[in-house]
């Protein structure tokens, strides 16, 4: 963005602030808002969908709507005629859509042998109206800049306000474990818990200035977000450096907090979330109290039963940082990964009818008008169980009837709540670590590995055949890669937590006798292979 760009920026989020910090929404009325949005959610699919796509002649949907022959009047018949999975559904078929690689603009829009090149910044929200500016960070893969519009972060907070009600969590001590800006998902966590009346007490990032590259107009808009927070009585707080080996001070908040008020949560990737649990148990502390709160990547059986251990209770989320919350936790979960839909938000439809095939790729649209980042049938590039079921929670008494668990990511490598696109991933094993090194793609491989206390490495496997100057040069190399293809913040937490090993072995054929590029994780999955 140009500097005349950032000024314009920081001058909306600096008349927008005041009266954000006015703005609270009560849990009566977040019932009221949710009740009215999931009755009423093609309505609000159009009231995005006609500025965004139809009137906006660079949006890459409206390409796809044209090539396809349906206009704005055909899809508001379609919407009144069979509703909005239904009519997704039919645009999905009709191949309005768009997938993971597409969305993030890192290989054209191909249909029928026609291009459009797009970059991620096409799928912008053309009318947002207040926000400051971030990365997806590793959340969602590659880097991507992302623009938060205040009036989103307001909408977002009533489905969030049910589900802390729901878990017992209103009034309790919060702190976020979670990166600074460029990443978005501490700062807009803070300032929804302005909006809900539940700021986080303390801001632990487990990375500083430095290594995530925060330019100069990041930090000052954290420091200008919080301090007018605190002018208008919000009491937001700054950001501390608590490094990844440090997780026992987190712990020790959590034990003080839960003597002070009686339950307490810490929000964080589960990765973070488990260090803090084994940090606690290798002090003696326990945890019965403290909810850990987080996604970023899979909750697996192994991070799960370490955090059961400490004494604490795990809560599973699932988030875009384009999209905010697609699903927060169920209270009679049929697994720890059990995660209600925010129907009211986003509209998920799966690959297959839910009856026939329960395991789905995903295809995300959202339905308000003020999301970062305009999403209609994008594929998230990650697989689940999506079922509508009676669970009995407050949740469901909301309204929000389907549930997701078991999310695994189809082609993503994530480690720390860090994720790499699977294309980088194919460009690192068959071009660069070839180039590199010597030998071919049929010496290289990576997989993703969990250790016995639950944590995530990302293991670049050489062939012994190969010839390294040394495993920490190796090492070095593929970070630098990962750097070079804009994946900075997942090469500057891995770098932080270690979770990147590089193992001489010989790649592993599967039975099919293929050479698989990424292995997948191997843990234990609650029955559900990956």
């Amino acid at each position: 963005m140009p500097v005349f760009g950032h000024a314009a920026a920081q001058a909306r989020l600096a008349m927008g602030l005041p009266a954000f910090f006015q703005r609270r929404i009560s849990l009566e009325e977040g019932r009221r808002i949710v009740r009215r949005r999931l009755a009423d959610r093609e309505s609000l699919f159009l009231r995005l969908a006609r500025p965004a796509i139809f009137d906006n002649p660079h949006s890459p949907y409206r390409w796809l709507f044209d090539r396809a022959g349906i206009g704005c009047p055909d899809l508001e018949a379609m919407l009144k005629r069979d509703g909005l999975e239904a009519t997704l559904t039919a645009l999905r078929r009709a191949r309005v859509s768009v997938s993971f690689e597409e969305f993030k603009g890192r290989v054209p829009i191909v249909r029928d042998g026609v291009e459009l090149r797009v970059t991620a910044q096409a799928f912008d929200n053309p009318v947002r109206k207040r926000y400051f500016s971030g990365t997806t960070g590793g959340s969602t893969g590659t880097a991507v800049r992302l623009a938060i519009d205040l009036d989103h972060i307001s909408e977002s907070a009533p489905g969030a306000i049910l589900a802390l009600e729901a878990n017992g969590l209103s009034g309790t001590p919060i702190a976020l474990w979670r990166s600074i800006l460029p990443a978005v998902a501490a700062i807009s966590s803070i300032l929804r818990g302005v909006t809900m009346g539940c700021v986080p007490e303390r801001w632990f990032s487990p990375l500083g200035p430095d290594e995530v590259s925060a330019p100069l107009k990041d930090r000052i808009a954290t420091a200008f977000i919080v301090r007018a927070g605190r002018l208008a009585g919000a009491p937001l707080p700054l950001p501390e450096y608590v490094p990844f080996d440090r997780a026992i001070v987190v712990a020790r908040w959590a034990r003080d907090a839960v003597a002070r008020g009686g339950r307490a949560s810490v929000r964080g990737h589960v990765s973070s979330l488990a260090r803090i649990a084994l940090a606690a148990e290798e002090a003696g502390i326990d945890l019965t109290g403290t909810v850990l709160w987080g996604g970023g990547e899979p909750p697996t059986a192994t991070k799960v039963a370490s955090i059961v251990r400490s004494g604490a209770i795990f809560r599973p989320t699932y988030f875009l940082s384009e999209a905010g919350a697609i699903g927060l936790p169920c209270c009679n979960p049929a697994d720890p990964t059990d995660v209600h839909v925010m129907e009211d938000a986003i509209a998920v439809v799966g690959d297959q009818p839910w009856s026939e095939q329960p395991r789905q790729m995903l295809w995300l649209t959202t339905l308000l008008a003020t999301a970062p980042k305009v999403m209609l049938n994008v594929e998230t590039d990650d697989v689940a169980i999506v079922e509508r079921r009676e669970c009995g929670c407050a949740l469901a008494a909301a309204g929000f009837g389907t549930h997701i668990r078991q999310v695994r990511s189809a082609r993503k490598l994530t480690s720390e709540g860090m994720r790499v696109l699977g294309i980088d991933v194919l460009a690192l094993v068959e071009e660069f670590l070839p180039a590199t090194f010597g030998g071919s793609a049929l010496h290289y491989q990576v997989a993703e590995e969990e250790d016995a206390g639950g944590q995530t490495r990302v293991v670049v496997v050489v062939d012994p055949q190969i010839a390294l100057p040394d495993e920490a040069a190796a090492r070095n190399a593929v970070l630098g890669f990962l750097r070079s293809r804009g994946d900075r913040l997942a090469a500057s937490t891995w770098t932080r937590a270690s979770s990147l090993v590089i193992r001489r072995e010989t790649p592993r054929w599967s039975s099919q006798g293929k050479l698989p590029v990424l292995r997948a994780v191997r843990a234990a999955s609650y029955g559900v292979h990956a």
